[in-house]
């Protein structure tokens, strides 16, 4: 899989999952744009990594649920690189509450950005595919979009929703050869997955068939997988990345 002389947006992409997808992207010869809502730091960490392995990329701070800072980082990036030929809607958050405990504010910034965040990036590079003729928009969900948490109706909710979307653009945009499918990890061992005791970390393995969590290399390497020509026939599909844990 190799990606030479394509430009890719990953957002969220300084941290966990995000992260993994930019290094993964740039090993195969995109050109990555890290985007970032607040941590600097760990962007330009991610930038000097790439760098270092004869990578190119570039770190962009936008929030993806202000439309207007979407619009700019994509014209931005086109201004600089010529186009957006890879979107990787990774950008997401949490605010798990039981549903009767949920505040107002805790439900609308899960679904701004992990919802809403889908819908402006994808809005935003839209046209510019369609110019190119050529697009890969891989979205980033959940399981728990599929079977529901509790404490997370939230998520679950905002998660469910970008399947809908992803099959939807995937309808629409399929004429033109622009491919849209998602990705749906389990559960991963990441910065939040690390604050989880011990014992609950065995818990959670145990009802992962292959008997552990994923790594965030794993989700990057299906991510790159969907992106690339291997698979071109492939469009509107969710890739559950979960070891087993959601069988359908």
């Amino acid at each position: 899989m190799t990606f030479n002389s394509k430009v890719a947006i990953v957002t969220g992409g300084s941290r966990g999952i995000g992260r993994a997808i930019c290094l993964e992207l740039a090993r195969s010869g995109a050109t990555v744009i890290v985007n970032y809502a607040g941590n600097e730091a760990a962007a330009t960490e991610v930038i000097q990594k790439i760098e270092a392995g004869g990578g190119t990329a570039a770190a962009i701070k936008a929030d993806v649920k202000n439309s207007d800072e979407v619009k700019n980082m994509i014209k931005e990036v086109t201004d600089q690189f010529g186009g957006v030929h890879i979107l990787v809607n990774n950008a997401g958050v949490t605010r798990d509450n039981l549903m009767m405990r949920m505040k107002d504010s805790e439900w609308q910034d899960v679904i701004d950005i992990n919802l809403s965040g889908v819908y402006n990036c994808t809005k935003s590079v839209i046209k510019l595919m369609l110019k190119q003729k050529y697009g890969r928009i891989i979205n980033v969900t959940s399981v728990v979009g599929q079977i529901g948490n509790a404490g997370q109706a939230n998520y679950s909710a905002a998660k469910a929703g970008v399947i809908g979307l992803t099959k939807s653009m995937a309808r629409e945009l399929a004429s033109r050869q622009i491919r849209v499918n998602a990705v749906a990890p389990g559960y991963i061992d990441t910065d939040m997955t690390a604050q989880l005791s011990q014992d609950l970390k065995e818990t959670i393995e145990g009802t992962v068939p292959l008997g552990r969590l994923g790594a965030p290399e794993d989700v990057a390497k299906a991510v790159a997988f969907l992106a690339s020509d291997n698979a071109n026939y492939i469009t509107g599909q969710v890739l559950n990345v979960d070891g087993g844990m959601v069988m359908q």
